[in-house]
């Protein structure tokens, strides 16, 4: 089969591949969800905290309000010596005061400045609490303030105020944000990490698929495997292969023209060819002979032509049988036989250097390979020129070569030389443009390469086979 054409590289900056967009439909909702995520967070860790810090200074209220006591006159005290109000103001962190107001609103005991402060009171989040808090300010510092009513004098009703500044409070804030803040982005970039680990996972399928396809040669299409592949992945893969099964059938039947096609050319061409011969030899004008030279020429041209279809189908076609030892000096030698002679008529000097080259394959194929290369060089070499046929191996490769000092091909030509009837742009000779397709394509049915270079004389061609070596 001809190389295939380069494909050009997708444009990875235009088209993002499927995990990048699996993954930004992932961000987008994390960006937007883990700050609210994280608020929730801040206010449930909060709260707890600063009721905590109100039950405190309740609880201290609520003590307080034990204290009041009333008198047989109706006067209203407390009963508070110097060591429990000492207590009562002792705060590591914050700065405690109290008040006790009587029926009158005048401050019985504790701070004046607390006893005269208007705040809002909201009442306690505990059911049937008798307490109520709000917030106020003392000068610049800022309070938390706990007030409870409690009975004195005849009837009437009492004040506790108990506040404290607010430094715990700012701290628990501080403390409540940055836990948010932490936990919820070393969760978003667990989660995010998590996912794009998922998503990799769940692709894998894809990039199996995609290894086993680029490592494909054009000779291999049968079906993919689809064992272990999601439910997702299997209708892609059952569309390849119904694709690989038409593309099989219809080169099978390609195959099978070319080949039905080329085996009926040869028996009318091969009898053309004999007739032109025999007509040659026969007694004719002398003025037909360059007509029936021209036919001869032609019709064996056509002959090799159809023979080289015949030989292509067959090296594309596929084959049970399996690859057998073959030692590729024993080719070079059935060769000669043959060769020699169509090679002295064309006066060239056609040489061998063959050593033990021991490769698997298939005879036939690897003939038809060593036949195109010499009946290259003796078409292209030209009359005079010198062909030398060489095999040998190494450690891990066998190889063949033919190598001539005729005009050779120009670099730049190497590759395009490699396709279907397609020859050298300085190419003489007559023939067809299918030997070098042919050689490459049995070359890498063997697994083996096909390289052209420039012999070390600076001129001519040398054709080198790498197939193999057989343990």
């Amino acid at each position: 089969m001809p190389p295939s054409a380069e494909l050009p590289a997708p444009d990875a900056g235009r088209r993002p591949s499927l995990k990048a967009l699996l993954a930004a439909w992932l961000l987008v909702p994390l960006v937007l969800l883990v700050p609210v995520a994280a608020g929730l967070q801040y206010a449930l860790t909060l709260r707890p905290a600063l009721d905590a810090l109100d039950h405190a200074i309740g609880d201290v209220a609520l003590a307080l309000g034990e204290l009041v006591r009333t008198e047989a006159d109706g006067s209203v005290h407390v009963d508070l010596s110097p060591q429990t109000e000492r207590s009562l103001s002792t705060d590591r962190d914050d700065m405690v005061v109290y008040a006790v107001l009587g029926p009158d609103a005048a401050t019985l005991a504790g701070h004046p400045g607390l006893g005269a402060l208007q705040f809002t009171r909201r009442t306690a989040r505990s059911a049937g609490s008798p307490l109520s808090f709000g917030d106020g300010a003392l000068g610049e510092a800022p309070l938390r303030i706990a007030a409870l009513r409690v009975a004195c004098g005849r009837g009437q009703l009492c004040e506790v105020r108990v506040a404290e500044t607010t430094r715990k409070r700012e701290r628990a804030e501080r403390d409540a944000m940055l836990a948010a803040a932490v936990s919820m982005s070393v969760l978003a970039v667990l989660l995010f990490a998590a996912t794009l680990m998922a998503i990799d996972r769940a692709l894998r399928p894809l990039v199996r698929v995609h290894d086993e396809i680029a490592r494909r040669s054009l000779d291999n299409l049968q079906p993919l495997s689809d064992a272990g592949a999601p439910a997702e992945v299997q209708p892609l893969l059952q569309a390849i292969n119904r694709l690989f099964l038409r593309l099989r059938e219809a080169a099978a039947a390609q195959q099978a023209f070319i080949a039905d096609a080329a085996h009926q050319l040869r028996t009318p061409l091969t009898s053309l060819r004999t007739e032109a011969e025999l007509a040659l030899l026969e007694p004719h004008p002398p003025a037909l002979t360059p007509s029936l030279q021209r036919l001869n020429d032609s019709a064996g041209r056509a002959a090799r032509l159809a023979a080289q279809l015949l030989a292509l189908a067959r090296a594309e076609a596929p084959s049970d049988a399996p690859p057998r030892p073959v030692d590729l000096r024993d080719l070079g030698a059935a060769a000669a036989q043959e060769w020699v002679p169509r090679a002295v008529a064309a006066g060239i000097d056609l040489g061998f250097d063959l050593q033990a080259a021991p490769a698997r394959g298939q005879p036939v194929l690897l003939q038809e390979l060593l036949a195109n290369l010499i009946d290259n060089a003796l078409q292209y070499a030209g009359r005079g020129a010198h062909v030398t046929v060489r095999t040998g191996s190494d450690d891990a490769q066998a190889w063949l070569g033919v190598e001539d000092d005729g005009p050779g091909i120009p670099p730049e030509d190497r590759e395009r030389v490699f396709a279907r009837f397609e020859r050298g742009r300085d190419a003489r000779g007559e023939g067809s443009g299918l030997g070098l397709a042919i050689v490459r394509d049995i070359a890498l049915r063997h697994g083996g390469t096909v390289t052209l270079h420039t012999p070390e004389g600076g001129r001519g061609l040398r054709v080198r086979v790498t197939l193999p070596r057989a343990d």
